[in-house]
């Protein structure tokens, strides 16, 4: 089936022919959807906890971090291009010589220019734009209104111009203070310094695209000094790149395997789920995952944050807990009320349901049945109320062989056409935001190994086009829903405020990124 160049190619990437063989299966027999049983809900598996609860919590975690190791870990390599959706078509459709730009919003439909056009001076990157059409239209200032809005697009898009779609969000310019326009790469500095600092120390991993590592680190040179200044810590800053040996092949419609024009098979990025081998690389007792895009300007962090304090806060009782009972069990000397207690335990504080004949199993079956549960890393999930956005988000879902777990979904991962399962969905009460902290170590200190506790059935199957030839393509299970599908979760509400994403350049103009006057 695979030539010597295909054997060689393969090899290259760190993958196995076996490997290939199963991702072709894989493709070929359709992706799995989830079967949900119910949505998690505020005392169904998401917790809601009053005042006096989150400022326990803060204190627990603000207590014990100085004798923690703590990482953020933050995929960063993604490009801003879905970002400027809306201004390349703008770009692409608009006849200057034809239509005022009202008359193409009006045509198009294209209301978020109107949004966009009428906040400019509110935006980040407003100065740097301006400041480049000058150098490039001297008279830019004597132009027609249409022709200024068009320039203004061209330079921020353009590739010979400034270029802001071929960089990942880290690195464009994000909030905008008196004197100085920071990057959600340096925003994010400054948020570890509030939460994920042990003794003075922060340290961050950021998975990056190996094409602007070097522009990552010209940005960490320029603003490391003023931010260990301005926030009295040092940093240690850490990058790495989705690894090779997780890229996937494609096929067309045809079920064949999918090639370039030279005849190399296309190996693709497989997907924000092949993080997972950076992650299980770090060695730190926790560690916050959060994306690059999910920020607010300094003045609003101290609100925001402490909602991280307080996830943390859950995980180190949690975790006192599962290994208080660990070594209990390990000891082997336990009695029928120690079992009863420890399973109440699962069931009231992890969302395990124990299996029916856990009851009827001799205590030696029973010790291994709880040790297997208890020794799985653990994540703490925030949760926002949804505001009318059907999607993913948490569930109650069963699996093949019929047992019920709590999980996070994606859309993708659901078969909305089943009826069912679209009454599950539009009744959700909350949606995930990916804001989340884990205990990657286990109760004698050990890292886990994250691979073992993948759910390698929640693979994605999607449909793309390449070259203009439809395939169809595979995606590992995602970081925070297959991935994490047999690790211990435990879901939290936090309020709307703390998810402020940049999804469109028009997100910008939100409060969360306005700094104050």
């Amino acid at each position: 089936m695979f030539s010597d160049k295909d054997l060689t190619e393969i090899k290259n990437h760190d993958l196995t022919v076996s490997q290939i063989k199963d991702q072709i299966a894989q493709i070929k027999s359709g992706m799995a959807f989830s079967k949900l049983k119910k949505a998690a809900t505020v005392g169904n598996g998401i917790i809601k906890l009053k005042a006096h609860q989150e400022a326990y919590f803060i204190t627990l975690f603000d207590k014990r971090s100085p004798d923690l190791s703590m990482v953020k870990f933050v995929p960063a390599s993604g490009a801003a291009t879905r970002m400027f959706k809306f201004l390349f078509e703008f770009l692409n459709d608009y006849n200057i010589s034809e239509e005022t730009i009202q008359e193409y919003i009006k045509r198009s439909g294209n209301e978020d220019l109107d949004v966009f056009l009428n906040s400019l001076e509110k935006s980040p990157f407003f100065e740097e734009v301006v400041h480049k059409i000058h150098k490039i239209i001297p008279n830019f200032n004597d132009l027609p209104y249409n022709e200024r809005c068009f320039q203004f697009v061209k330079t921020m898009l353009e590739e010979d111009r400034l270029n802001y779609s071929f960089y990942p969000k880290g690195l464009l310019p994000f909030h905008k203070y008196k004197n100085h326009v920071s990057t959600a790469f340096e925003e994010h500095l400054f948020e570890a310094a509030f939460y994920a600092s042990s003794k003075n120390k922060a340290s961050l991993h950021f998975t990056i695209s190996e094409t602007h590592h070097r522009n990552f680190n010209e940005e960490l040179n320029y603003i490391l000094e003023d931010v260990e200044e301005l926030t009295g810590k040092k940093f240690h800053i850490d990058f790495s790149y989705q690894k090779s040996a997780t890229d996937t092949i494609a096929l067309t419609s045809d079920n064949e395997l999918f090639r370039a024009l030279d005849g190399s098979i296309l190996f693709r990025p497989s997907g924000h789920g092949a993080l997972l081998e950076n992650l299980n690389e770090l060695d730190y007792d926790i560690a916050f995952i959060k994306n690059i895009d999910n920020l607010v300007v300094r003045d609003q962090l101290e609100e925001v944050c402490n909602y991280r304090k307080i996830l943390a806060g859950i995980l180190l009782e949690i975790q006192d807990e599962i290994f208080k009972f660990l070594r209990l069990l390990d000891s082997n000397n336990l009695d029928e009320n120690e079992i009863k207690s420890i399973s109440k335990f699962l069931i009231t504080r992890l969302n395990i349901l124990i299996s029916p004949d856990f009851e009827s199993s001799s205590i030696d079956s029973k010790i291994f049945y709880l040790k297997e549960k208890l020794n799985r890393p653990i994540r703490v999930c925030s949760m926002v109320k949804n505001e009318g956005e059907p999607g993913g988000g948490p569930f109650w879902v069963t699996d093949q062989k019929g047992t019920v777990s709590l999980q996070i979904i994606e859309f993708a991962q659901i078969d909305i056409s089943n009826p069912d399962q679209k009454s599950i969905v539009d009744n959700a009460t909350h949606f995930n935001p990916t804001d989340l902290v884990c205990g990657i170590k286990n109760y004698k200190g050990e890292p886990f190994d994250l691979m073992k506790y993948v759910d390698q059935k929640a693979a994605f199957i999607t449909n793309k086009t390449q070259a203009g030839t439809d395939i169809k393509a595979l995606e590992l299970p995602g970081l925070w829903n297959g991935s994490m599908a047999y690790w211990n979760s435990i879901f939290v509400e936090v309020p709307v405020n703390t998810f402020n994403p940049v999804k469109t350049v028009n997100d910008f103009f939100r409060s969360a990124h306005q700094v104050k006057k």
